[in-house]
């Protein structure tokens, strides 16, 4: 069964972050932001800060008990002259106008991060914040401090391109990409695999084509969940070996080949998400398609823990609903990705 009051209960209690930390946060970088513009030396070449990844993708979850979730903003930066022959010299001098600023100096990550400056709100967030530049010719990038070199990448893009499938999604793909992160992070779970390959594995499963040859493909949360999940499991059954994700953005190095995201994970980590994915998926199907709703229910804490609640009437509890129905239909023939 669906359960789908169940859910919504499960993703307001359990799963999805609340309002006033995120509020928080957002407080929190406009303040950083203000901090960065009014610095004598490093203020003159600020000109914006872009939220990138799981914030304004909306796929932030509630942090495990005493852990702090994170937030990543790019730093827009104006080019100076004497930084841009050494790339890292914008990181160098966005973590000196923090260390100058009389709260934020006590408050920089002294691990020292490639790509970003990691501001620490002990033990309930931290942010990263990362320098960007577009250069004259429209090359978007960022800092890589190791190598003292640019990275090309298009975060606006990719934020376009997420919101433009949750869309497609009716808006669950958003949510299912919250539970993936849930049973990653809470359940141990493939949990070497980064968000953004996650995000990324998880759009290209959802297409206007699967929502036209089944217009309730997507309709509701677990629908939805059990779709693009077994839509994922047979695009990873059919690639043995780790496949290579290209940056959904279309981001491209200087000389036009894609940019991909190979160096975020190695064949260890794929050859677990492979095989618990398609465990979820098996237990997930089981979960929806079962009629009886203890049954049900029981079948789908199995798959996201106790905190998944029993419905709070069971007037409907024999009823599958259509979308289950044609589930069942798809069952037999769904091992598979369809085209499109």
């Amino acid at each position: 069964m669906m359960h789908i009051s169940s859910f919504t209960e499960f993703m307001a209690d359990v799963v999805n972050i609340n309002q006033t930390r995120l509020d928080e946060l957002d407080t929190n970088v406009d303040a950083l932001f203000d901090a960065l513009r009014n610095d004598d030396v490093f203020g003159p070449y600020v000109l914006a800060k872009i939220p990138q990844g799981s914030w304004p993708h909306e796929t932030i979850i509630k942090p495990l008990e005493d852990h702090e979730f994170d937030a990543d903003v790019l730093i827009k930066l104006a080019a100076h002259p004497a930084w841009e022959a050494s790339p890292s010299s914008y990181l160098v001098q966005l973590e000196a106008a923090l260390a100058r600023h009389g709260t934020y100096g006590a408050m920089i990550d002294d691990d020292t991060k490639s790509r970003c400056v990691r501001v620490i709100y002990a033990n309930e967030h931290h942010v990263d914040l990362v320098p960007y530049r577009i250069h004259d010719d429209g090359r978007k990038v960022i800092v890589n401090r190791d190598v003292d070199d640019w990275e090309d990448t298009d975060p606006e893009g990719f934020t376009a391109w997420m919101r433009a499938k949750d869309r497609i999604a009716n808006r669950n793909m958003r949510k299912v990409i919250r539970l993936l992160k849930y049973l990653r992070d809470h359940h141990g779970t493939f949990e070497a695999t980064p968000s953004v390959i996650l995000t990324a594995l998880v759009g290209a499963q959802v297409t206007a084509n699967r929502k036209a040859a089944n217009p309730g493909y997507y309709d509701n949360l677990p629908t939805a969940l059990l779709h693009i999940v077994k839509d994922l499991d047979g695009y990873l059954q059919d690639h043995v070996e780790k496949p290579t994700i290209v940056d959904p953005s279309g981001a491209q190095h200087p000389d036009g080949t894609p940019v991909n995201f190979d160096h975020r994970w190695d064949q260890t980590a794929y050859n677990t998400l492979r095989n618990e994915m398609h465990d979820h998926a098996a237990d997930i199907e089981a979960a929806y398609l079962e009629s009886d709703s203890d049954k049900s229910v029981i079948l789908w804490q199995q798959v996201f823990g106790n905190g998944f609640p029993a419905p709070a009437t069971k007037k409907n509890a024999g009823r599958l609903g259509t979308a289950a129905v044609g589930a069942a239909a798809l069952s037999a023939s769904h091992r598979r990705p369809q085209g499109g």
